[in-house]
């Protein structure tokens, strides 16, 4: 699985056919030929004040411009790169809806019920600044995971379908832990962009931000899919499990073994929060191509997983 890019075309034209905000906005710099230095001077000009660091944000979509004053300063830059009128503008969409959803969806789950490295979950999400928590309803996640023949774990691939709960959510903030403290170093994504990242190498904690192609409207779906994984030398992998913190429709969690080192047993496990401790639901069968797999309808909000015995 590869990024997947774009190429905006150049110029004004390609500006005006730019998809988003950010594509749009880059290709009129660049038909433009103004350094971000000389557009912020020419805002300042104007009396318009935007930091550079935001200029650089919106071209490269990892931020938008909401406030009133960043619109105005859109406006100008509208004018000053030669665009037509509300050609960027437009683009932006309805404002991301704010606020904590997660008090509006029925039975949700705060990170310190279902995490023990919660603080440092919290304190990356607060990082990346995510508007998202709730507003995205898991229609299904399907994961693979993948043991090496050390018995490490090589990679986890998730395959996600959301649909948004309200207008203009445009992104989904991915997270990935390792009890050991092991920073994942490939970390892929599809049908979406990879936006900030942040980690705590202390607790283990990956988060990674993917944005959508444009914002969605309520009720639309959208599909991401995603990888983290280690290209040699991974954590000692004895289980795999997935922390929910909403309700989701369907799950499904494949583990896949080397030949060279499979398991003496795998049990599904399920967990309502950490102060509960693991149930094993069940013991799987481990099949001729060497993989187990738990799936689940009307998921509800704990731990999900499978656990494994190597001896």
């Amino acid at each position: 699985m590869t990024p997947t890019t774009r190429t905006t075309p150049r110029g004004p034209a390609g500006a005006q056919r730019a998809g988003s905000f950010d594509e749009a906005l880059r290709a009129a710099i660049q038909a433009r030929g103004l350094s971000l230095e000389r557009l912020h001077a020419r805002l300042a000009e104007r009396g318009i004040r935007v930091s550079l660091a935001s200029l650089s944000n919106w071209q490269r979509g990892r931020c938008r411009p909401e406030r009133s004053n960043s619109l105005h300063a859109v406006r100008a830059l509208e004018e000053i790169l030669g665009v037509p009128p509300d050609s960027l503008v437009a683009r932006l969409g309805p404002p991301r809806p704010r606020g904590r959803w997660v008090r509006h969806v029925p039975g949700a789950l705060p990170y310190r019920d279902i995490c023990e490295v919660h603080g440092s979950v919290d304190r990356l999400l607060d990082q990346i600044q995510n508007p998202g928590a709730g507003q995205l309803e898991w229609l299904s996640c399907h994961e693979w995971f993948m043991a090496g023949p050390g018995r490490e774990e090589r990679t986890v691939h998730t395959r996600l379908v959301l649909r948004a709960r309200a207008d203009g959510v445009d992104r989904h903030v991915a997270l990935h832990h390792n009890e050991d403290g092991m920073l994942p170093d490939v970390r892929r994504a599809t049908f979406c962009r990879v936006g900030r990242m942040r980690t705590d190498p202390a607790a283990g904690v990956t988060a990674m931000e993917l944005l959508f192609e444009r914002p969605l409207e309520r009720g639309e779906t959208y599909v991401v899919e995603y990888e983290f994984g280690y290209g040699v030398g991974g954590p000692y992998a004895t289980h795999y499990d997935r922390w929910f913190r909403y309700p989701a429709h369907e799950y499904l969690l494949q583990v896949q073994f080397d030949p060279l080192a499979l398991p003496t047993r795998c049990y599904r496990y399920w967990q309502p929060n950490i102060s509960t401790p693991p149930t094993d639901v069940k013991e799987l069968r481990l099949t001729s191509w060497h993989t187990v797999h738990l799936a689940k309808l009307n998921v509800k909000p704990g731990v999900h997983g499978i656990r494994w015995e190597w001896d």
